[in-house]
Formats: structure tokens, sequence, C-alpha cells
């Protein structure tokens, strides 16, 4: 979790710690080399997606085994109290604190570190991975019921296939984006989570008027605009994309993607998962799945999908790599915060230009502000959030757009996107498409799923863990 940690490791530093920065995506055994080699006082790991939560378990054990013990601090987008204190803690013979931001960090490091409060520093953590397992284990008990499969799928969303508007794509098949200009995509910025990044809260531009944060805010926003000009002007950026739309048919929670629309051969197949948890609307209620806004194969019909990857490119690492051997931090956590935004902004743009491939985004009249709030026809679910929490789907989109290759963006062993700049996802053009919360699964569910997709039981369980 690269800003929110070296935002974490400067303010450290800027208050007379010594700061060992390993990383990104680094193996268990070179953070175990790399705390017995310093003889470190603290640890910290930081996440940003699901499966970095798991690393985090095994990075305990891993530590626990090796005979480390000194006091680690968890943070990170995805990481949560009640993960830290039911699933770390008792992984792990040390102090475990989870730190919320990293306003925080020098206040938890100096009172575990002080001889005069550390043991109530250290009992307080305790207690409060104890409260959190407890809280855990009453929650479980009286958590929502999950329905069988069966019903939920008894429940799905029913369409009438026949009159349903199905857009067909312009074209069929990838299409590359090989240097946008950076231009073209500054209209398209959200600002907000840039400002979130530096954990000051509000939403732009009303921040930049904000009582407490205003002042700094605008400072940020002048230094970021700054920065972009000189990337634009100095064309050090090149944004790249390659997406596409391919013939596709539904069958129970599988879509088939074909070369053509005649089938003439199965180029691929995305896995999806439905929604069980027992839902509060008795009168109608509804239980989703994406394959849902994708014609059935016995309906008669052929269908669309399509796919995208876009970076803001492997440029914005270099430019952040440059500063920081200037020793020039906050310019280089600039850098990689603007490189987020411009990818969620190109994101944003090639939805709109896809949209109009469709044929129905020609004649939309939206402001950034309608973009924002996706007050367009379609969906873009990011494969391993909400509506599609299964991260290793993300390897079938990567192959079938050779994202690499066409664009320059890679894969972890755990699925997250290289460079970090990058954003992925389908888009559904059902005009009743809609983004939902998975929510809980049940063994059912589970079990059907791992085979549909062959893979192993065990492996789905663990990458399914947040939702089982």
């Amino acid at each position: 979790h690269d800003i929110g940690k070296n935002i974490v490791g400067v303010v450290l530093a800027c208050n007379n710690y010594t700061v060992h920065d390993l990383g990104v995506m680094v193996p268990v055994e070179k953070i175990v080399q790399k705390i017995k080699e310093v003889d470190a006082d603290i640890v910290g790991l930081s996440g940003l997606i699901t499966p970095s939560l798991d690393e985090m378990v095994i990075n305990a054990h891993t530590f626990t085994r090796e005979g480390i013990d000194i006091p680690m601090l968890i943070g990170g987008a995805t990481t949560s109290k009640a993960h830290t204190g039911v699933k770390i803690e008792p992984e792990y013979e040390g102090t475990v604190i989870h730190v919320p931001d990293a306003s925080r960090v020098v206040g938890v490091c100096s009172r575990i570190l002080n001889p005069d409060t550390r043991a109530d520093s250290v009992r307080e953590a305790r207690e409060e991975n104890a409260r959190q397992r407890k809280r855990y284990e009453r929650n479980r008990r009286q958590q929502t019921p999950v329905l069988s499969i069966e019903k939920a799928k008894s429940l799905a969303p029913q369409y009438d296939w026949k009159s349903v508007d199905i857009p067909v794509p312009e074209k069929i098949g990838l299409q590359v984006i090989d240097n946008l200009p950076l231009k073209k995509l500054v209209p398209y910025i959200d600002w907000s989570p840039f400002f979130w990044t530096w954990e000051l809260k509000g939403i732009f531009p009303k921040i930049l008027d904000h009582p407490k944060y205003g002042e700094e805010a605008r400072k940020l926003h002048r230094d970021a605009l700054a920065l972009l000009e000189k990337m634009i002007s100095e064309n050090s950026v090149r944004p790249r994309a390659v997406y596409g739309f391919w013939p596709a048919n539904t069958v129970d929670q599988r879509v088939d993607l074909f070369s053509d629309t005649e089938r003439s051969d199965t180029l691929a197949s995305f896995h999806f998962l439905r929604q069980q948890q027992r839902k509060r609307d008795k009168q109608n209620p509804t239980y989703y799945c994406c394959s849902d806004f994708i014609a059935p194969l016995d309906s008669g019909r052929i269908d669309f999908i399509g796919g995208f990857a876009v970076t803001s490119g492997v440029e914005i690492q270099a430019i952040a790599r440059h500063h920081e051997k200037l020793h020039d931090d906050y310019t280089s956590i600039l850098v990689k915060a603007i490189g987020d935004r411009i990818a969620e902004a190109f994101a944003e743009w090639l939805h709109a230009e896809a949209r109009k491939q469709l044929g129905f985004g020609k004649t939309e009249n939206l402001s950034k502000e309608d973009l924002i709030a996706e007050k367009y026809r379609g969906i873009r679910p990011a494969i391993g959030y909400p509506s599609v929490p299964d991260h290793t789907e993300k390897r079938t989109l990567f192959k079938l757009l050779e994202a690499e290759k066409h664009a320059g963006i890679s894969l972890t062993e755990n699925c997250a996107m290289n460079p970090a700049g990058s954003v992925s996802g389908l888009y559904f053009a059902h005009p009743e498409s809609r983004y939902f919360r998975i929510g809980r699964i049940g063994e059912d569910q589970l079990d059907a799923y791992a085979k549909q997709k062959g893979a192993a039981l065990e492996e789905m369980e663990r990458w399914l863990a947040p939702v089982l």
C-alpha cells in the first residue's frame, strides 16, 4: 500500500525515527531478514487490497515462528480493528496495534517504546483486540442467516430478454490506447480522494474552504495542479489502456465470451457470485449476481460484455523514485497520489468512450458531478470489490486483454496491479444493471463456485475469506 506507507514513513522520519521502507509486495522472508539485520524496534504492515489481509496473518505466524515479538503496527485501506484482533493477534506472540491513520503513528510508537508507558500501551492493545474478538463472536451468533444458493437463484432478477435493449458495440475485440494526452484526462479528475490520501476529510471543492483543513487543502491542490501542469508541458507521463467488447452469454452464474456473434469458439469465461445474505425486504427481495445482466444462452439472443485496464504509466513511479533519491518525500507522495487520480480519471474517460461505442452514450449530457455520481447507464465493476469479490477473476481479464503487452500492466501473485496507478474492470450495458454488495455467501455456493471454476476448494476459501 504505497502512498499510505510512504506518508507513515515520512511522519516517523520527521519525528527522528529511522525508517527502513522495504517497498510494496514484499515477501515475508525479506521482512524477517531486515528485522533481524537492523534489530528493529517496531514492524509495520500496510495493506490495500483484501488478499493483503491474509498475508498479514501469514506474516504474524512467520514472525512468531522466527522468534520475533516486537510490536507490530497494522494499517491500510482494507484493515480494521476487527481483523487485527480476530485474525492477526492470535497468530503473534508480540503486541499488535491497529493504526487507522498516519496522524496517530508517532503517538503509538512513542508510547509503545517508552519504558514508562509501554506496559499500559501493551495492556490497552490486548484489551482492545480481546474486545474485537468478543464482538466478532457475538455478531457471528446474531448475524443475518444466508439463504441456500438455490433459493437465492430463485429470487434473482427476472428480465424479458425478448424486449431488453441489448446495444451492439461498434467493434468487437481489443482496442489499444498507447499514449493518451494527459490534458484530456484533467477534466475527469475527481479530487476528493486525493485529499483523503492526506487524511483531509471532505469533498472537493468544499474542502478548500473547510475551517480546519482549508488552508492545507488549498496548498496541496496548488502543488498538485502545478505538478500536473509540468507533466503535461514536459509530456513526461504516458497514460495507456487496453479495452474491448466480446459477444457473450450467461450459463448459470458463468458468462462465456465468444470470438464472434456466431459463437464459433469460446475465448474465456468469467465466474460470478450471487447474494445469499437474507434481505429485510420480505415483499420483493432480489438477490443479484453480475451474470444476471448478460442474456442467458437459452434466451436466443447474443449479448456483449466489455473489459478494460488503464494505467497512468510506469513514468509516475520513475518520477516518484527520482524525488525520493533527492530526499523530497513530499513531492514523491504527491506524484503517486496524482498518478492514482490520473488512472481513475482515465477509467472514467474510457467508460464514457465505451458507452459512445455502444450507442447510448452518444446522447449523454452529463456533468463532471453526474459522472462522479455514476448517473449513466451501465456499470464498470472492479474485480476484487463488492460486486465481484474474487480477485482471481482478474487473471482471466488480464489474459483476455493481454494487458501487459498492450498497456504495460501486470498482476502480482496476489492479483494486485502493477504499476500501482492502474484500474481495471468489466463493462455491463444492461439498462437495469446496478452496483451491489455480495455480502456473505454460504458453503454451498463456495463449493459450487470452486467446481465451476475448476479450482481447489481450499484455494477459493482463502480468496473468498472476506465474504464467507
